[in-house]
């Protein structure tokens, strides 16, 4: 296992090109965000929208149109319930982020699987919350697609069979490959089972134990797949910069709040890039 140090981030981040333009940083489409827990999906798209994806759409339920709107106006908006819009705003996506805030009921499962049966081979699917949980209790078949699973440890206690107290490194390493994906198990020390390697990220504060603190790391690999080259290393990116950031914010504060780090991020990125 290797630990991650800082010299991912100006490995990962660039300085951008003066003749960039929004199509330069990828487009995102997320999904989630049930009337229940529309925070969920949006602290997701924030932290979308300022880790730097160029085109960043949210399908989420109506009631949250207003929220996303005034919390995140460089957003759009989509309705959940519209599935031909759906279909049609994750085949334009590059990276699609299912499953913060989305719920468990019928309804959710229903968006799953027509995300799973929209998205190809050529597309990234991060696949976060209770999507995970849907995926474990209806043994679904998962899409060909580039996957990235963002599970907790109970997340993935369901998703790989293995108790929270078995989830050595060697075990979980065999779950990932089954899966064929790249999964980021968060905890205290987060891990990351991307193909071909596995890492460890040594920071991490008890001041981020709060809700909303894996939407807001969802949405930060989101953005970064969306518009950094190797994808390994944007992952891997997100999840120290995510870290890193709150470990900036807790020596000044007693709890590190997700839409803090939101904030953080484009002057943490702007002094890490190369």
């Amino acid at each position: 296992m290797e630990t991650l140090t800082a010299a991912i981030l100006p490995a990962t981040i660039r300085r951008r090109p003066a003749d960039s333009h929004k199509g330069t940083y990828g487009r995102i489409t997320l999904i989630g965000g049930n009337r229940n827990f529309g925070g969920a999906i949006l602290m997701a798209s924030a932290a979308a929208v300022y880790a730097g994806a160029g085109l960043v759409t949210t399908i989420t339920d109506a009631s949250n149109q207003g929220s996303l709107h005034a919390r995140l106006p460089e957003a759009m908006f989509a309705d959940i319930t519209d599935t031909a819009m759906t279909q049609s705003l994750i085949t334009s996506a590059n990276v699609v982020v299912v499953g913060p805030g989305l719920g468990t009921d019928a309804a959710a499962l229903a968006v799953l699987k027509t995300v799973f049966a929209t998205v190809t081979a050529e597309q990234t699917l991060v696949i976060d919350g209770s999507a995970i949980t849907l995926v474990a209790q209806h043994h679904l078949t998962l899409p060909q697609a580039h996957l990235v699973f963002t599970p907790h440890q109970m997340e993935w206690q369901r998703l790989s069979g293995l108790p929270i107290a078995e989830q050595t490194a060697t075990r979980s390493r065999a779950a990932a490959d089954r899966l064929h994906a790249t999964v980021v198990v968060k905890s205290h020390r987060t891990q990351i089972y991307t193909p071909s390697a596995t890492y460890e990220n040594p920071l991490g504060t008890p001041a981020q134990a709060t809700g909303g603190m894996g939407d807001t790391l969802a949405g930060m690999v989101g953005g970064f797949l969306a518009q950094f080259a190797d994808p390994d290393q944007a992952v891997l990116a997100a999840v120290y910069a995510h870290s890193a950031i709150a470990e900036e914010l807790a020596e000044r504060q007693y709890v590190v709040l997700p839409h803090q780090i939101i904030d953080e991020l484009p002057h943490f990125m702007h002094e890490n890039q190369a």
